[in-house]
């Protein structure tokens, strides 16, 4: 690695990063200066192999050409046009290209710039859906435990996230959450979707909530097929075609925020291809634009559309709701770009071709110490550890600056380490991740409450942090 007196840090003085504990970061500066396929490369100039995917957006790996031309061109062509009240040609032909790649009937398509404004979006249609059909009281949201629907306040409503919570006071009313379907004692170490106790699970949606409740004041139940952000909990068999036939004989919207697992994750274009079951609205994000342009998009059926069409006084504003940049021009030439992508190579077949090495490699770490459970579905793995009383995600964060240290960014949540790299990996370099993911695990255990000492790792980064504040 290089010295500390050849690195020059930016200011870090005034940005005041994201879910970051910016203190500690600011001791251990972690930057990326470019990046290109499936790498990274650091401050420094290592190649640091992404484990990840960026955050879980960049599935057709870095440094896209096809795309990077088609923004810059829309640059030069046309930067911006008002999403209000009049449009520009290029959004139209992006939705028209994502209600393509959607679930059939899901072809209604309302652009967003993120995964949180996706899931407030499709919140505020099923409610206002309910409404222009005549049942306003059905004005109740239902999340799930564990579950990630981004940072805005209905997001956090119908999150089941405490620490995403907790330091905002009370956000939405009306809202509950059902269980979350991870079973660790009955399903430790299962190799892709658990076997049993789906329907079950899905039943206590009835018993519990709809009783509570009455059905007929619920609009929507939200849930992510499967929770990438609570720390990779897939459903067992069953569970998501249960829970879609109770939301249809109530009336109640069933919503799939899939900003994670959408665009090939695991190892089909949506959770609900994989899983068979259709949803009355996608939320989506994340891997649209690759992650080169914020863009998100909530796709919905076509009645859902059409009762705002017919249901609204002649020229009015059917839905009032929507953001300065809905579908600017940009992010609508990085999608098409990258479903360009998708189209040519095929990834979503790649991402499945490669899920059962994908699985053998995750599930090589059992028996390590400190490893409580793992769980994969597609190209994605958890990996969850014992909790240390008193250090709770101290082994977790740990073990993710170890495997910085060797040159593979992953990423951490709690007690979890979670793994999802592009869709471009190859088998060596899945090999190289779980194994260096192992080597870091078993340094860390060995080195005991020393191991867990995150001033332990990044020597170098802390030397250049020091030398900044001289």
């Amino acid at each position: 690695m290089s010295q500390s007196n050849s690195i020059k840090l930016p200011n870090m003085s005034n940005y005041w990063m994201p879910f970051t504990a910016n203190r500690q970061f600011r001791s251990m500066p972690r930057l990326f200066k470019a990046a290109k396929g499936n790498y990274f490369t650091s401050i420094d100039d290592r190649q640091i192999l992404d484990g990840t995917a960026g955050l879980w957006c960049v599935p057709a790996g870095h440094g896209r050409t096809e795309i990077a031309t088609a923004v810059g061109n829309q640059l030069l062509t046309l930067d911006y046009a008002p999403a209000f009240q009049s449009s520009h040609p290029l959004a139209f032909e992006a939705a028209e290209r994502v209600a393509a790649y959607m679930p059939e009937g899901l072809d209604r398509i309302f652009f967003t710039n993120s995964g949180s404004e996706s899931a407030d979006t499709a919140l505020k249609i099923a409610l206002a859906y309910h409404r222009v059909c005549g049942n306003p009281l059905r004005n109740k949201l239902i999340g799930r435990e564990r579950g990630y629907h981004g940072v805005n306040f209905g997001g956090i409503a119908v999150g089941g996230i405490a620490g995403n919570r907790k330091a905002f006071g009370n956000g939405l009313a009306g809202v509950d959450h059902i269980r979350n379907p991870l079973d660790i004692a009955k399903n430790a170490f299962t190799k892709g979707v658990p076997a049993d106790g789906g329907v079950a699970l899905a039943n206590e949606f009835e018993q519990r909530i709809l009783t509570l409740h009455d059905p007929s004041t619920i609009a929507a139940l939200i849930v992510e097929p499967m929770q990438g952000s609570a720390g990779v909990v897939v459903p067992p068999a069953g569970y998501l075609k249960r829970l879609r036939e109770i939301c249809t004989q109530y009336g109640i919207l069933l919503i799939f925020d899939e900003v994670i697992t959408g665009f090939g994750r695991l190892g089909t274009k949506f959770g609900a291809d994989y899983f068979n079951v259709i949803p009355d609205i996608i939320t989506c994000a994340k891997g649209l634009t690759n992650g080169v342009v914020p863009m998100g998009a909530v796709a919905v059926k076509r009645e859902i559309y059409d009762a705002f069409m017919e249901k609204s006084p002649a020229g009015a504003i059917e839905l009032p709701h929507g953001y300065t940049y809905s579908a600017i021009p940009i992010a609508c030439a990085a999608a098409i770009a990258t479903l360009d992508i998708f189209a040519a190579e095929k990834l979503e077949d790649r991402a499945a071709g490669l899920s059962a090495y994908f699985e053998q490699a995750a599930h090589s770490l059992k028996g390590l110490p400190m490893v409580k459970d793992i769980r994969n579905i597609g190209l994605v793995a958890g990996i969850e550890f014992e909790v240390i009383a008193g250090k709770a995600g101290a082994m977790a964060f740990a073990t993710y600056l170890k495997c910085f240290e060797m040159g593979i960014h992953v990423r951490f949540t709690g007690d979890i380490i979670a793994i999802s790299p592009p869709l471009t990996i190859e088998k060596n370099e899945i090999d190289r991740i779980f194994n260096t993911l192992a080597d870091a695990i078993k340094s860390v255990a060995a080195a005991g409450e020393v191991g867990l000492d995150a001033s332990n790792y990044l020597k170098n980064e802390q030397a250049w942090a020091m030398q900044q504040s001289l």
